[in-house]
């Protein structure tokens, strides 16, 4: 879970004080206004127009609306990745019941990247791919232009969660060209709790929201005619927004987030994340530790570990105010732009003492 930046904590507390008087907030500002800041800032992180982003809360809403919107013949297949994060294996699921499909989970070889696993799986059978920018477990970086290209070659819908990724891994939607794409805020984006984004394709935007609610449909900024009642939506994929999209406590601290990292630049922000990851790899190799994920990103370390690490290794660190976490026998490291050299230092410091 990433920390929020200073100017998100303040824009939180100023949001959280204008509750105490909710008679000031401003109709065309705080219910439409400021949720279309934060789709803008989103919007350029995605390489998508305004219009093309949905506000959800979670990756798992975004994913679920992805289900309603798509479907795969009866007894293709609906490719996933092993160990793959489970808010992106229940929803297919649940469509491989609905459509008669099956759900195949690719695994790799050792050796062998996901990118090539993944393509290799992809055939004449596959209706559906839903994986990751980043596998979450090893950091292992998927060729997304690739894996769409051969979507394309066989009609398969391709469905992302770029939680573990957007914002500090380079995307582009018109050049993946996904039918849907999802990421939560409060990893990567180092936003609150309860945001997130969803792109959604052009092709996708006459679709079917997962809610009806009052502030999707077209005319929802006429308060005093709420009641003539409308069947048409909001354009463009605000159709699939949440409910209360307005969200008056959360959207500004997540706008400040998405508009420090715009400012970097996610191009720079990955150089000088895989600058720290190389860092990290070497000052941990005299103990034994290894990134050994083939095509790992830049931003992501998944360290195998040495033998006989103790158990407690985690709480170790913590004592000495060293927080990372661990995936099976790996140790995840992320280093953020808030990190520096020095805390790469303190890290092996740390972890020697730990493993002693």
């Amino acid at each position: 879970m990433g920390p929020l930046p200073r100017a998100a904590v303040a824009a939180g507390e100023r949001s959280y004080a204008r509750k105490a008087a909710p008679w000031d907030y401003d109709v065309p500002t705080d219910f439409f206004a400021v949720p279309n800041a934060f789709r803008r800032a989103g919007a350029r992180l995605f390489g998508a127009r305004e219009e093309d982003v949905a506000i959800v809360p979670a990756a798992s809403y975004g994913i679920a609306t992805a289900v309603r919107n798509l479907k795969v013949g009866a007894g293709q297949e609906i490719l996933l990745l092993d160990g793959q994060f489970p808010s992106n294996v229940y929803p297919w699921r649940r469509m491989a019941e609905r459509d008669r499909a099956r759900i195949r989970t690719v695994n790799r070889r050792e050796g062998e990247s996901w990118s090539e696993a993944l393509l290799a799986a992809i055939g004449p059978q596959t209706g559906l791919v839903a994986c990751a920018g980043t596998h979450w477990i090893d950091g292992g970086r998927i060729d997304l232009q690739a894996v769409s290209r051969r979507c394309r070659e066989f009609g398969a819908h391709l469905v992302l969660d770029l939680t573990q990724s957007l914002g500090v891994q380079a995307f582009d939607a018109g050049t993946v060209d996904p039918d849907f794409a999802v990421a939560a805020n409060y990893k990567w984006l180092l936003g609150p709790y309860s945001t997130g984004m969803l792109y959604a394709a052009p092709r996708h935007q006459n679709g079917e929201p997962l809610e009806e609610n009052w502030i999707g449909r077209e005319g929802s900024s006429d308060f005093a005619g709420l009641t003539q009642y409308r069947d048409g939506y909001d354009p463009g994929a605000r159709r699939f927004d949440m409910g209360e999209r307005g969200n008056f406590q959360l959207l500004p601290a997540a706008i400040e987030s998405l508009e420090l990292l715009n400012g970097f630049g996610v191009r720079a922000i990955e150089a000088r994340l895989g600058e720290l990851s190389d860092a990290i790899v070497e000052a941990v190799k005299p103990l034994g530790l290894a990134a050994d994920t083939p095509e790992r990103a830049a931003h992501y370390l998944a360290l195998t570990l040495p033998g006989g690490a103790p158990g407690d290794l985690l709480a170790r660190l913590a004592a000495q105010k060293v927080h990372v976490s661990q995936r099976g026998p790996r140790l995840r490291v992320s280093a953020h732009i808030y990190n520096d050299e020095a805390d790469i230092a303190r890290f092996a410091a740390a972890l020697k003492d730990a493993l002693a």
